[in-house]
């Protein structure tokens, strides 16, 4: 797979174990691996099921000459033929209690942050300068909100609502997420219905400031270009379901993701301008199937924000310097049928407002793509070919600003990348897939 560039980054390849792959929130689990086989069987069958799922992508990725060079037939087969070696494996490398333990003292996912560009960089000292542009850019997010006027935002305001289609009740939702105690991780399981039905109940309305096709949201397509385009002729949202464990339960996350065709430079030297660009708008579910926590970055894990509802409080940071939970506005509360409403600046794409959309106020639609359609997008010519290179990097949308930002750690700042490779912090560390990035931020309010 590294041989052909289709290796897939967006899940940690334990080492030792070829056929075993875990993100964060997976790897959390490991020390209730540890407690019971029961538990570990179960947390062995999702790593096994990560790999699985980002192996059938890698093969079916392959080139035609790649694929020939393994003389195994078609994909399918190369496919099955790996899958009855991972068995094998598993079969062989668990039979007693000190292999499991070897595995799960192996599955701490690694830090995404380069420490020795950081110790390079001098960073004990280079943070506390980009600590003060970190409060600079809070300061002016802080102005931006408080604010706001949709009016004031210099271009047409162009407004993309989901699929029209019935909401679920809070009170069903909480039911399925209540069943996750029947799983022996806790994890709540939608089907691919109720997963449709998750993400038309909570989808943003975004209201985009539109001075160009630079601001139109569309499908991601590879052309005859080296760089991926987006076809603005299809608004498009990209969803993932993922979670978090927060209170003692593990709860969802509803993903929902916007790609745009560029940033453009607002002067020849612009460090922030490049191709392709886009807004990540996540909604995590409370055990009552309300909203309690929403945030954003950009798909390069930048400028991230947290819009906490009222039934959480704010935890401090712990440390005075550290970027930890920036809160510019919380959230609306929302009347029954009401959706949040997104304000999308133009050309920096850059979150100015957040708000109540009213039911009443028709707008043009949005369609839904599964994410993981990024990581076999069809090829002019024929074939798949991801999005992210194998390094979880998008080719050809490297920023200058990649050069001001190394002593920070975070590799090739600026660029987009892969779920699971989102550092969000300069100043500190921050994961934005962290298991426990809501429970430690914010806790619940008292009744």
């Amino acid at each position: 797979m590294e041989r052909a560039g289709v290796r897939d980054a967006g899940q940690w390849r334990v080492p030792g174990y070829p056929y075993l792959r875990l993100d964060r929130f997976t790897a959390s689990f490991a020390a209730d691996a540890a407690r019971e086989p029961a538990l570990f069987r179960a947390w062995l069958a999702r790593a096994r099921a990560l790999d699985r799922d980002a192996r059938e992508v890698e093969i079916g990725n392959l080139p035609p000459a790649a694929l020939q060079a393994l003389q195994a037939g078609s994909r399918q087969a190369v496919f099955d033929r790996t899958e009855r070696g991972a068995a094998l494996l598993e079969a062989q490398d668990f039979a007693t209690a000190e292999a499991r333990r070897r595995l799960i003292e192996a599955s701490a996912v690694p830090s995404g942050y380069d420490q020795l560009g950081r110790a390079a960089g001098l960073y004990p000292l280079t943070r506390l300068l980009f600590a003060q542009g970190v409060r600079a850019w809070h300061a002016d997010a802080e102005a931006t909100f408080r604010h706001f006027d949709a009016s004031a935002l210099g271009a047409d305001v162009v407004r993309y609502a989901p699929p029209p289609g019935p909401r679920l009740d809070p009170r069903r939702v909480a039911a399925w997420i209540a069943r996750g105690s029947g799983d022996p991780l806790g994890i709540p399981r939608f089907d691919a219905t109720q997963r449709a039905a998750l993400f038309a109940t909570y989808a943003p309305e975004f209201a985009i400031a539109t001075a160009g096709d630079f601001d139109r949201p569309g499908a991601v397509r590879w052309g005859e270009a080296p760089t991926p385009g987006v076809d603005p002729s299809q608004p498009t949202v990209y969803q993932r379901l993922a979670y978090t464990r927060y209170a003692n339960r593990v709860l969802p996350q509803l993903v929902y993701t916007l790609w745009f065709a560029a940033r453009p430079g607002s002067s020849a030297l612009d460090p922030l301008a490049g191709a392709l660009d886009g807004i990540i708008f996540r909604v995590t579910l409370g055990a009552d199937g309300l909203p309690l926590v929403y945030d954003s970055i950009h798909p390069c894990g930048c400028y991230h924000m947290f819009f906490p509802t009222a039934r959480v409080r704010a935890e401090p940071p712990p440390r005075p310097l550290e970027e930890w939970a920036f809160s510019p506005a919380t959230a609306p509360e929302l009347r029954p049928g009401e959706r949040v409403r997104v304000y999308i600046a133009s050309g920096t794409h850059y979150l100015s407002g957040i708000a109540a959309a009213s039911p009443a106020a028709p707008a043009p639609g949005y369609r839904f793509a599964d994410e993981r359609a990024l990581l076999a997008l069809p090829l002019p010519g024929g074939g798949t070919r991801s999005l992210y290179g194998p390094e979880g990097l998008v080719a050809g949308t490297e920023r200058a600003e990649r050069f001001l930002f190394w002593p920070m750690g975070v590799p090739s700042a600026g660029t987009m990348r892969e779920w699971g490779l989102h550092d969000t912090a300069f100043v500190g560390e921050r994961h934005f897939d962290d298991p426990d990035l809501i429970e430690r931020r914010f806790r619940p309010a008292a009744p």
